[in-house]
């Protein structure tokens, strides 16, 4: 991989991972539904899933994809169920008691790993990344170098959207504002469906 593919790959990286979309924003409500620890796990699960999606879909679940559209289609619907779901529980949230949510917990690290391999966003960075930073003449090494590179700037990515979370705590505990925060945010997961779902 040449110096500037490495750059423009970097870029790309940077802008698809810290962009909002399901994952951060689900990341966000998190930490300031449970905090930053107990979202840690979720944190986690999505760095290690997104890596490993980026990897199978270079080992070839890429081109299974591009030869059978229907299993993306059926990608997408199961990701918009999970959303709706996730959207419904972080709508229905109300209160805070010691620090940390009264209902509800965080998503596990398999829960969030696992949501990656519905999560509609998620394929379509890695279907583009995978077709356009990859070399076919060191094709294995470069599938390795993409996956490793997207897994390291969704880490800085995801822990700035918990730290907004983090950041909004204290304020949101007082009066009706976690409610309200809650159902914006539940509203806006499922505002994010519709680029995904067209």
């Amino acid at each position: 991989m040449t110096h500037d593919t490495l750059l423009a790959l970097l870029g790309f990286a940077l802008a698809a991972s810290i962009t909002p979309g399901p994952n951060n924003m689900m990341v966000f409500a998190s930490t300031v539904n449970f905090g930053f620890l107990r979202t840690l796990p979720h944190i986690s699960g999505v760095v290690c899933g997104f890596a490993i999606l980026m990897a199978g879909v270079g080992a070839g679940l890429g081109a299974v994809i591009t030869a059978f559209p229907p299993i993306l289609v059926f990608a997408k619907i199961a990701g918009a169920l999970y959303l709706l779901w996730i959207a419904w529980k972080i709508g229905t949230t109300r209160k805070m008691a010691s620090g940390e949510a009264t209902t509800g917990r965080p998503l596990s690290f398999l829960q969030a790993a696992g949501f990656q391999w519905v999560n509609p966003k998620g394929w379509i960075m890695a279907l583009t990344a995978m077709s356009v930073f990859t070399d076919p003449a060191q094709y294995g090494r470069s599938v390795v170098i993409v996956a490793v590179v997207f897994g390291l700037i969704t880490i800085p990515s995801i822990s700035l959207w918990a730290g907004f979370g983090s950041g909004l705590r204290h304020w949101l505990s007082y009066g009706n504002r976690l409610k309200w925060f809650n159902i914006v945010m539940a509203l806006v997961l499922v505002a994010s469906l519709w680029p995904m779902l067209r």
